[in-house]
């Protein structure tokens, strides 16, 4: 008995441990694209699991940042009415109402534990959805626009159930 019961734990660590060691990695993510027109965009973060709760409880006006995301820019993108200057940016999103959110971009890196300058962030238009599903971790790209962004490029973040599409080009 005492030699079965053993036998069982020791099974259970072994393989319970490889369980362990790779159940929920986070890792860093680099994504480079050629725009046409030639400016380089490269988006950098770490995946991050979604946290419901947390944007759910977030304030109206309130910046959030999964995985810390740092978007550059080689040259000037217009966007729409707006043009946003070459150089590096944090990308975030902002609550505008309940159930509305806004993507946008602040100049530099915004300190971890602080609040961006709100009359430096960029809002870009944007559409927000709750219809893309769930992403279980942060999943930031720049893609094809649809819809009223058909033919232009976005950058999007799908976070738990939020979706936004900001147009950048």
């Amino acid at each position: 008995m005492k030699k079965t019961l053993t036998g069982m734990i020791a099974l259970g660590l072994l393989l319970g441990t490889p369980a362990i060691t790779i159940s929920h990695p986070h890792f860093n993510k680099t994504i480079t694209a050629n725009l046409p027109g030639g400016v380089a965009v490269t988006i950098a973060y770490t995946t991050v699991p979604a946290n419901e709760d947390h944007t759910k409880k977030a304030a109206v006006g309130a910046f959030l940042t999964p995985g810390r995301p740092m978007l550059k820019l080689s040259g000037d993108l217009k966007a729409g009415e707006m043009t946003i200057p070459a150089g590096d940016y944090h990308i975030g999103v902002m609550k505008k109402a309940e159930n509305d959110w806004v993507l946008v971009l602040h100049p530099g890196q915004v300190p971890r534990g602080q609040t961006p300058d709100t009359e430096k962030l960029i809002k870009l238009d944007s559409m927000f959805s709750t219809a893309h599903g769930v992403a279980e971790h942060s999943l930031i790209d720049l893609t094809p626009g649809s819809g009223k962004f058909e033919g232009k490029v976005v950058l999007t973040i799908h976070f738990g159930s939020l979706f936004l599409a900001g147009l950048v080009s």
